[in-house]
């Protein structure tokens, strides 16, 4: 016979919240992107703080970009926006034997995989312009669907001075993520023909 778990019990309490601005929804997913299935609600309230909690530091957690977004809220009313992320069905719980950890809903998914592509894209154009390749580097840590809409963007933007970076980057990834790097060459490359 199996013991019962006691699963650390959540309440949540959005207070008096009734809409957040698609910036804050953005950042607070931003924030949450770094624990998803690992962190909880109070560690993500104190990414969005600026919290000096050894933690924080640590994990590197203070690199994230959404570190300090909320420095002038209270732990406490910036927990009520994350419940109210919750509520909204943007995030989600989900319990690690006891614990319960945050995870992303498939809407907040959709928005935090555009936010993180969009921030890499512009990082990969100033490693362009520098001619310095140090974005390629980490994204083999990258979630695959994040960085498949960094190869449509830059397919996007259809510039010949991609090119380079994409060879190098080519070199470094798998299979599937390779093949499609050398489809946006083509086309980059039969764009200005």
């Amino acid at each position: 016979m199996r013991r019962k778990v006691r699963r650390v019990p959540v309440v949540l309490d959005a207070g008096e919240i009734k809409d957040l601005p698609q910036e804050d929804i953005r950042m607070i997913l931003r924030g949450a992107d770094e624990l998803i299935s690992t962190g909880g609600r109070s560690m993500l309230a104190k990414i969005l703080k600026g919290s000096k909690d050894k933690k924080i530091f640590e994990h590197k957690l203070n690199e994230c970009p959404a570190y300090g977004y909320y420095q002038d809220m209270k732990l406490d009313d910036i927990s009520k926006c994350i419940d109210w992320m919750i509520k909204k069905d943007y995030l989600r719980i989900e319990y690690d034997y006891r614990l319960p950890l945050l995870v992303f809903s498939e809407k907040g998914w959709q928005i935090e995989r555009e936010t993180f592509a969009q921030e890499l894209y512009q990082r990969i154009c100033l490693d362009v312009e520098e001619k310095k390749a140090r974005v390629i580097f980490e994204m083999k840590e990258v979630n695959r669907q994040v960085v498949m809409r960094v190869l449509d963007k830059i397919e996007k933007d259809g510039t010949k001075k991609f090119l380079p970076y994409l060879e190098a980057w080519k070199m470094l990834e798998v299979k599937k993520v390779a093949v499609r790097i050398i489809e946006v060459e083509n086309k980059i490359a039969g764009k200005d023909m």
